[in-house]
């Protein structure tokens, strides 16, 4: 049997005596070659999307190649063309990377400063929303997404925050699942779960989509969006939006802004929303046309992602150097607790939907050095940096284990740290869910100043919570809540009447005094 080198040189000889023979036909069959496959890159270029975006968006590219051919030019002369050739290859990597990584710190410093001088600057958080109450985590609806789905042929797809008369839903495409569903079947609706009630409230919109999320490339709505849409931009996540009776696919975008010196990068902004009926039609919308479009109302619009980079690029505040030296009042993005889920969280207050993103100094400190807030519709950036002491996301999840003696941590799990504003002060909402995302035990509200920690068991006791009507204020300026009030308070007091610790008892808890003889090593109950 030949090698492979045996036949490519076999290959090589019969096209050097096609071309000596007959050039016109050789001629013929690379042109009929290259058109055959022109014809199918450009039918088929959403699969290429990924590749030819990153050319485009790394205007260092054609230099490093400019390079390389200049080096390869050099050394043929000098080394042979095969030792040149290695030698440019090896250039044009070396300054592909070394000019990637340049670039990529500029355009981080470009973002972040341009963020900072365009953000405003607040006084004070803006009031959460009480009718809007965040309650079910991400991990939790996907959970009863799927526990209650009663179509054989189809799963749950994706996972994003889509409003529906006014009520903030987990949203789901019915996705086909398994291969051969994949290739014959559509989407097949939206489930939809109120992540304002801590049961299982889930509703399914029933109804194929022409170009949904999940099927096969004909049926699939990014094939349609990259063919009908604007090609050279980075798409987001995409979500469901339920307007009336009709389904939608949403998905924000950004766009890229050249730069030219002192090297060539590109920076991201916003560039609008496509939205995809459910007859397939596409719509390409500017972030403008977005906001008045009456199936966008009250939705999100302003890319999730873009919140996030430039947020986090605000360390470069200082300058690049800084970020290697001395560090100097860089901040960093809060890491949170919670499955399939990070920073920025939505959470809707008076104004309506924003994303909220929680920064810490750099490091090992905990705590929290600004909160930013981004208008979820128009994208305008606000920067609130609390003159007290307060606490991050990180130590609210730490206060809210120190504070349930009873809970079982190899079980259950804080979850998504949401801050969230009542009367003015800053409290952080976490979730305790179990380990399997089953359900949620009860939510915590801890006080970013003072760490006190309210649980409530019950969506009316989060409610009332962020209304602020169980919220009373001690002289010295910390917070308590009778939102879910202990039933029995047990003091452990000392011989001199000092008390040394207190055991809190709720609902229908009780409690077991052990009395132990030492002597004779037996306890009494």
């Amino acid at each position: 049997m030949p090698s492979l080198d045996e036949l490519l040189l076999a290959l090589w000889g019969r096209l050097a005596r096609m071309r000596s023979q007959n050039p016109k036909r050789l001629a013929g069959l690379a042109f009929a070659a290259a058109l055959t496959c022109s014809v199918l890159a450009w039918y088929f270029r959403p699969w290429l999307h990924a590749a030819v975006y990153g050319v485009y968006t790394t205007p260092v590219v054609p230099i490093a190649v400019v390079v390389a051919i200049g080096s390869y030019a050099l050394l043929t002369r000098y080394v042979g063309s095969l030792a040149g050739g290695q030698v440019g290859f090896g250039v044009f990597v070396m300054f592909l990377f070394v000019g990637a990584a340049t670039t990529g710190l500029l355009a981080g410093e470009d973002i972040g400063k341009a963020t900072i001088e365009g953000a405003t600057t607040a006084e004070s958080l803006s009031e959460t929303d009480p009718t809007k109450p965040r309650v079910v985590p991400k991990s939790v609806a996907s959970r009863y997404a799927s526990n209650t789905l009663n179509f054989p042929q189809y799963r749950v797809a994706g996972g994003d925050i889509s409003v529906r008369n006014g009520t903030p839903y987990w949203s789901y495409a019915l996705a086909p699942d398994g291969a051969f569903n994949h290739y014959t079947k559509q989407q097949h609706g939206t489930v939809l779960v109120d992540m304002t009630e801590q049961n299982a409230e889930v509703e399914t919109v029933v109804g194929d989509l022409r170009k949904g999320i999940g099927p096969a490339f004909y049926s699939n709505y990014r094939f349609a969006m990259l063919k009908q849409a604007n090609y050279l931009v980075d798409y987001g996540d995409p979500f469901m939006v339920v307007h009336g009776d009709e389904q939608h696919v949403a998905v924000p975008y950004t766009k890229p802004e050249f730069h030219w010196l002192p090297l060539p990068y590109t920076t991201p902004s916003w560039g609008g929303v496509v939205l995809i009926d459910d007859d397939g039609t596409v719509e390409d919308l500017s972030p403008e046309e977005a906001r008045s479009h009456p199936a966008l109302t009250e939705q999100k619009l302003y890319p999730f992602d873009l919140a996030r980079e430039k947020v986090a690029a605000t360390k470069y505040r200082n300058g690049i150097v800084n970020t290697f030296t001395s560090h100097e009042d860089e901040v960093e993005v809060a890491p949170v607790p919670g499955e399939g889920n990070d920073q920025p969280f939505v959470v809707f207050s008076e104004d309506g939907p924003e994303y909220v993103v929680a920064v810490e100094p750099y490091g090992q400190a905990q705590g929290l050095k600004e909160v930013w807030t981004v208008d979820a519709r128009t994208g305008d950036y606000e920067v609130y940096a609390p003159d007290d002491s307060l606490f991050g996301a990180r130590k609210a999840t730490d206060y809210v284990r120190q504070a349930a003696r009873t809970t079982d941590w190899d079980r259950f799990t804080p979850s998504e740290p949401i801050p969230v504003v009542v009367d003015g002060r800053l409290y952080w909402e976490v979730r305790v869910v179990p380990t399997d995302s089953s359900g949620i035990a009860y939510t915590a509200f801890v006080d970013a100043r003072s760490s006190d920690v309210h649980e409530v068991s019950t969506t009316p006791e989060v409610t009332a919570f962020l209304e602020g009507q169980n919220v009373t204020t001690r002289p010295d300026g910390s917070g308590e809540s009778d939102a879910r009030a202990p039933t029995l308070v047990v003091e452990r007091v000392a011989a001199n009447g000092t008390v040394i610790e207190t055991l809190e008892v709720y609902g229908n808890e009780s409690v077991r005094v052990v009395q132990r003889d030492n002597a004779t090593a037996t306890a009494t109950g």
